[in-house]
């Protein structure tokens, strides 16, 4: 059954969002990679993280090599075509994420996902340090079934390591992939264009163990 979001926002106070993208990225290049923000190659793949604000974390995945492109936006949520102070007020439901473009000849997704657990605390539910809200959880949302089994067995991997150093149980958010949302043009490759802007993230300094080679790649 179709629902309208629209009028569902009506009902439940979410943010109502709107029918057009705030950003066009189509004609938009990274201004790292140099490549641009809005194709997936020929034989490569799409990944999407959550780790907290994704200004550090968009930082963390353009210098992975196999990595095309990244794009920040919103994910996760309810509201169509959010702004990012709609998602900041929480009525949205939005996680802020990290779109990563790579190539899996070149590097794994299983690899994509240890990055991921190894660049921010996944034991603090709605929030990374002093940034709180639902836009700072903890998620990975998987493009394909493989995603979502090897994300899941790679948490399954790093749980004994978090309790043995003294951490609490994984509240990574796991679910399949549903529509992107790109942020507005000044969040994108932010870190870039303001070298000194704020970088937030928790590292537990815990290692993510990953699975056996046959099972790294979907």
């Amino acid at each position: 059954m179709w629902i309208d979001k629209l009028k569902l926002a009506h009902i439940f106070d979410v943010a109502e969002g709107r029918a057009t993208p705030v950003v066009a990225i189509e004609n938009m290049r990274h201004r790292v990679l140099g490549t641009p923000l809005g194709e997936v190659p020929d034989g490569h793949e799409v990944a999407y993280f959550g780790l907290g604000c994704f200004w550090g974390a968009e930082k963390v995945f353009w210098n992975v090599p196999g990595v095309t492109t990244t794009v920040v936006g919103y994910q996760g949520g309810v509201t169509p075509n959010p702004t990012y102070r709609e998602v900041c007020t929480g009525r949205t439901n939005h996680a802020e994420v990290v779109k990563v473009v790579f190539d899996p000849a070149k590097v794994g997704y299983a690899d994509l996902v240890r990055v991921f657990f190894e660049h921010h605390d996944p034991t603090q539910g709605m929030r990374q340090g002093n940034d709180r809200g639902t836009q700072y959880r903890s998620a990975v949302f998987a493009a394909t079934p493989q995603q979502l089994a090897t994300a899941q067995r790679v948490r399954d991997m790093l749980q004994p390591e978090l309790t043995a150093a003294g951490f609490g149980p994984i509240t990574t958010e796991i679910n399949d992939a549903g529509e992107f949302y790109p942020a507005e043009d000044y969040h994108q490759q932010y870190l870039d264009a303001n070298p000194g802007g704020y970088d937030c993230h928790v590292r537990t300094g815990v290692a993510c163990p990953l699975p056996p080679a046959g099972a790294q790649r979907p």
